[in-house]
């Protein structure tokens, strides 16, 4: 059996993953990141929306602190990715342009006031304007939508522009092996390495556990399960696309429109998205979603009849029990960054600043100390943990540790 050596495995190669590794690389450690096909998960069908306060359900004030404390950080998270790719700026697609909110009918309209009255209370930052006034913002809403709201704190990104930025930073200094890996190794009640898919063994002083939905299937300390969704694909001429993200309900039913940025032939690519399931991961777009998409979406921006369908794309969010995400220290030796559900790509600097704490590195700034400890207080994955039952290093473990994991 071959063996390999390093100082942090990571198991996950979509943007959760790879930016853990980016950080690693930058503490000074030797990375090795294990993905069949990397990006080709939730990250591959995501639409982009850093979205906190539209987001933010009922009874998830926890959520909400951790996406707004995450939100801060994406200026400088996007610049530094940027510059460590050697990309210009802008290239992963930051868009700081506010989110336009529609109630298509008027019980779509009593149920965005109540959200409304939930961001007043939580103080997130949104207003009810006119569907005039929402008309003027995105000229293509339709003539029969109820009410509208904007929301200046919910932004967007292009995370395959995102995830093609971490690629070049860790194919430059790391180590990416498209192998699965199959079962992680432990020896005295510490994580010590993986076994992948051809039989290869890794021995890490730190193992990152980012597999998405899978994590759950390597380690039984992480509860998490597939949550498929479907996003599709448009292509359109400017003048029929919207320039912000515009999010609505159509009768009770979910649904977003995403824009990316402008191309030089005067067209835009749109994503639409909004299915949310409880089934098997099974990669298999549904005709019925794509249908329910293009439905709704039609309803509120009538023009986008005439858009051609790209691409349609299935793929599943990994979630847990209170759809909160997995970020921290599990066991001796295993850290987790998983279970972001629908906010994986909103909470990336956030995972990014609690992997630079526990490899060592004191958060930088009063913004990332928030983030840190804003997922130390609503991310912590041991907050599952049985405290009647004894640790078990196949699950969770009672201790662990901030050091361990540096690069020695």
């Amino acid at each position: 059996m071959s063996r390999h050596v390093c100082d942090v495995l990571v198991i996950g190669g979509g943007i959760v993953g790879l930016t853990a590794a980016w950080r690693a690389l930058d503490a000074g450690a030797s990375v090795v990141v294990l993905d069949p096909s990397p990006g080709d998960g939730a990250t591959h069908a995501a639409g982009g929306m850093l979205a906190p306060v539209m987001e933010a359900g009922f009874g998830e004030q926890g959520q909400a602190r951790l996406g707004t404390a995450s939100l801060a950080l994406w200026p400088t998270f996007a610049e530094a990715l940027e510059r460590a790719a050697g990309l210009p700026p802008g290239t992963v697609g930051l868009e700081t342009a506010g989110t336009l909110a529609l109630a298509y009918d008027r019980d779509d309209l009593v149920e965005l006031r109540r959200l409304l009255a939930l961001h007043r209370e939580w103080e997130l930052g949104s207003a009810e304007i006119s569907p005039d006034e929402a008309r003027r913002r995105a000229p293509g809403v339709g003539p029969r939508v109820a009410g509208a709201a904007w929301v200046p704190g919910d932004h967007r990104v292009d995370p395959r522009a995102v995830h093609a930025a971490l690629i070049a930073v860790v194919a430059a200094r790391g180590s990416l092996v498209p192998r699965a890996a199959v079962s992680l190794t432990w020896a005295d009640g510490a994580a010590v390495g993986a076994l992948d898919d051809a039989g290869t063994a890794y021995a890490a002083g730190t193992v990152i556990l980012a597999a998405g939905h899978a994590s759950g299937t390597l380690f039984a300390g992480a509860p998490t399960r597939p949550v498929p969704g479907t996003t599709l694909r448009l292509d359109t001429d400017v003048g029929r696309a919207p320039a912000v993200v515009v999010r609505g309900t159509v009768q009770g039913r979910p649904v977003y429109v995403v824009p990316r940025p402008v191309r030089p032939d005067g067209r835009r690519e749109l994503v639409v998205g909004a299915t949310s399931d409880e089934r098997e991961d099974d990669h298999l777009t549904r005709a019925g979603d794509v249908f329910a998409l293009l439905r709704d979406v039609r309803a509120l921006l009538p023009e986008l009849d005439d858009a051609v369908l790209l691409e349609t794309v299935t793929r599943s969010r990994p979630g847990s029990p209170d759809n909160a995400p997995l970020v921290g220290w599990a066991a001796d030796g295993l850290f987790l960054a998983t279970g972001h559900h629908r906010n994986g790509i909103l909470l990336t600097p956030l995972t990014a600043a609690a992997v630079d704490q526990a490899l060592g590195a004191a958060p930088e700034g009063p913004e990332a100390a928030a983030a840190v400890e804003a997922a130390t207080r609503f991310a912590d994955p041991r907050r599952f943990a049985d405290p009647r039952r004894p640790a078990d290093p196949r699950g969770f473990a009672d201790v662990h540790s901030t050091t361990r994991g540096g690069t020695a």
